[in-house]
Formats: structure tokens, sequence, C-alpha cells
């Protein structure tokens, strides 16, 4: 990948039955704060047109190394740690992630 090629990486959510509350309020309270705090870039965010329970977002990123980094320090943090923990008292909220790694078509001008 070229130095000067942004890295995008879309992350799909698919949220356990009767859970999207929770993740609203992690997501709202408590993520986008520590990513923030972190330097990590959030592109957009979407919930499901259908009403299906998936939560998309995109991240973007320099390189792949930044974006590992990043995740790894996320990971580790104690206050997303402590986050995590109290949101799933209840149990699980997160069926399953999805990672899709892109970067921008030469051919697409906007």
């Amino acid at each position: 990948m070229e130095a000067n090629v942004m890295l995008y990486e879309l992350r799909i959510y698919t949220i356990l039955p009767g859970r999207m509350d929770n993740i609203r309020s992690r997501f709202a309270d408590h993520t986008l704060g520590i990513f923030q705090r972190l330097g990590m870039k959030v592109v957009d965010f979407w919930e499901d047109a259908e009403g299906k329970s998936v939560l998309y977002y995109v991240m973007a990123y320099d390189n792949m190394e930044q974006r590992n980094q990043q995740w790894d320090t996320f990971r580790a943090d104690a206050q997303w740690q402590e986050a995590k923990q109290a949101s799933e008292l209840g149990g699980p909220i997160v069926e399953k992630v999805e990672e899709v790694f892109m970067t921008r078509s030469a051919f697409f001008h906007q």
C-alpha cells in the first residue's frame, strides 16, 4: 500500500437479541470518548435500516501498523475494560464482529 493511501476499516457488529440499547449506551457513554482520547478516528456510524440488530462503523488509519497498535492500546485500556465489564453485567452484548479493510478507489473523486 502506498504511504499516502489511507486505510479504512468497516466494522460490522451483530448484536445479541434485546441488547441494542446496551451497545448504543456503551458507544455513546464510553467507547467513542475512549476512541477520541486514544486518537482513534471514527469516520461515520450507522444502524441497520431494515431493523436488524447490526451496527456499522468506519475507522480511518494511516496504515495497518497504526490500526493494530491503536486497537492493542484500546483493548488494554483500563477505562475500556471497566466499561465493557459493567455493560455486560446482564450478559454479552455482541454476537459477532466482522472487519473489512478498504482503500479508496483511485477512479472515484468526490
